[in-house]
């Protein structure tokens, strides 16, 4: 599974905060998703962020 952030993003920087080893803050200041494979012990953390994110930027794929 895969993470993506997507242009709703408003740098919050929550998703960071929860679940840092998937996102990261661009330099934009925007969150971003690293790109890789989400591993099984990370997964939790990850949706926590997805259903966290307080503009729903957040998409799995």
């Amino acid at each position: 599974m895969r993470y993506l952030v997507n242009d709703s993003c408003i740098g919050c920087g929550l998703c960071v905060a929860v679940c840092p080893g998937v996102f990261e803050m661009g330099p934009d200041g925007h969150a971003q998703a690293r790109e890789m494979d989400v591993s099984g012990e990370q997964a939790p953390d990850a949706d926590a962020a997805l259903e966290g994110c307080p503009v729903n930027a957040i998409e799995k794929h």
